[in-house]
């Protein structure tokens, strides 16, 4: 049950910083050990990546982007401490956070299939060849999404042979129906938002047995896929001599649609960090489906729509009305809260990624910008850094940036102006 006063501080589309009680209610769906499993198949699968994707030629297939220094955004939005920018954006092939989870599940797929027909599963190389693609083509994989989730699936289903279905909402970004299209993927438009076109996938695939449905609410493919990030980005702050500790501890903000990729990172952050990194969900102030859901409790699921808000929102990345409840049962007592974004902030950061870092980004992937003020600057982030001894002036602050790069340039440009 929601607290009256943050019902209306929700209906009234206040930007908010809500704190995680961290109160257990059931048990975690989701077991530690698929996070070793997928690290190794993502690695296993990089010599067939190499092979069938053009952009990754003559690399080892790996799906990963750099965590680069953002202090000239730090000093334009008063700051303190260390800032950085983890540029999902720059993510090869499908530009988003949603590459990793969404790779890694159609490569468990393409890896079930092939071994039902008689794979040894040992060389994933193997399945670039042409036999293998006959194979596939008789397989189907569908998902519902607001875009990028699509995108990934999409472009490694077709890229690997399968055919691959896509269902999204009538007001989905047109330019990524037109990206999909391209390449090949169907792409159904459905009236209404998010959830009716993850509906509408679900049924197609329960009703076609050569299909596989992605199901961004329930997936542990994908959030085990997504968990991969948090411990390469483990590593790559070692490389970078950061240190984290409850002294030095990590700060995180991640931009949150359905939940499934920035819980998946928060599980696999918590993993090799413990107590000493603290996460927060970034949500627009009309779709605030994770803070709605884990306010109320898990006991049933609750919508934006229940409060009075509508869904509509610039970041169409973010645009869920309910959340994941795998993620949010995983996201319990891990995660330690959520603040809300308006639109015309994301457009303000929009620009200054572009003219500070020079970074080519979505509306949708600038919502964590505004997570370090709500720590340092207000009164319900001075006393969470109380409540958990901490002194943001020395954190290492970690800016998610989820999409972008596949952005076209009238697109971009017409965001700038």
């Amino acid at each position: 049950m929601l607290a009256p006063d943050l019902v209306d501080n929700l209906r009234g589309r206040k930007p908010m910083l809500w704190l995680n009680p961290g109160s257990r209610s059931r048990d975690d769906p989701f077991s530690p050990e698929l996070v070793d499993t997928a690290e190794h198949r993502l690695l296993r699968a990089g010599p067939l990546l190499a092979r069938v994707l053009p952009e990754l030629a003559g690399s080892d297939g790996l799906i990963e982007s750099p965590l680069i220094d953002a202090q000239a955004l730090r000093d334009a939005l008063g700051g303190q401490s260390r800032w950085l920018l983890k540029a999902d954006n720059r993510l090869p092939v499908a530009g988003s956070v949603k590459a990793r989870g969404g790779f890694h599940e159609v490569l468990e797929f393409a890896e079930q299939v092939a071994l039902r027909h008689g794979w040894d599963g040992d060389d994933f190389a193997a399945l670039a060849e042409p036999c293998w693609r006959e194979c596939f083509a008789t397989y189907q994989l569908v998902v519902g999404s607001t875009g990028n989730l699509g995108i990934s699936i999409g472009l490694l289903s077709r890229a690997l042979g399968f055919r691959a279905q896509v269902h999204m909402s009538d007001d989905a970004k047109q330019w990524k129906k037109r990206l999909l299209r391209e390449q090949g993927v169907c792409v159904i438009e459905h009236a209404g938002d998010y959830a009716k076109a993850v509906a509408a996938g679900r049924a197609v695939a329960e009703a076609d047995p050569q299909a596989h449905f992605v199901d961004d609410e329930r997936s542990l493919s994908l959030f085990a896929g997504y968990a991969v990030a948090g411990r390469r980005m483990a590593a790559q702050l070692k490389e970078q001599g950061i240190s984290v500790s409850a002294s030095n501890p990590l700060l995180v903000y991640l931009p949150c649609g359905v939940g499934g990729a920035p819980g998946g990172i928060t599980y696999g952050l918590k993993q090799m960090f413990g107590g000493h990194v603290h996460c927060f969900f970034a949500e627009p102030v009309e779709s605030p489906s994770v803070l709605v859901q884990l306010a109320s409790g898990l006991l049933n699921p609750v919508s934006v729509h229940d409060v009075g808000l509508s869904n509509r929102t610039l970041a169409d990345g973010l645009a869920v009305g309910q959340a994941s409840m795998l993620a949010s049962a995983c996201m319990q007592d891990r995660l330690a809260g959520v603040f809300t974004v308006p639109d015309a902030s994301l457009s303000y950061y929009l620009e200054l990624a572009w003219e500070k870092l020079g970074e080519r980004v979505e509306p949708s992937a600038t919502a964590a910008f505004a997570g370090p003020g709500w720590i340092s600057g207000s009164q319900a982030g001075a006393q969470w850094c109380a409540r958990h001894q901490i002194d943001p002036s020395r954190a290492t602050h970690v800016l998610w940036c989820t999409g972008g790069s596949l952005v076209p340039d009238s697109e971009f440009q017409q965001w700038l102006s």
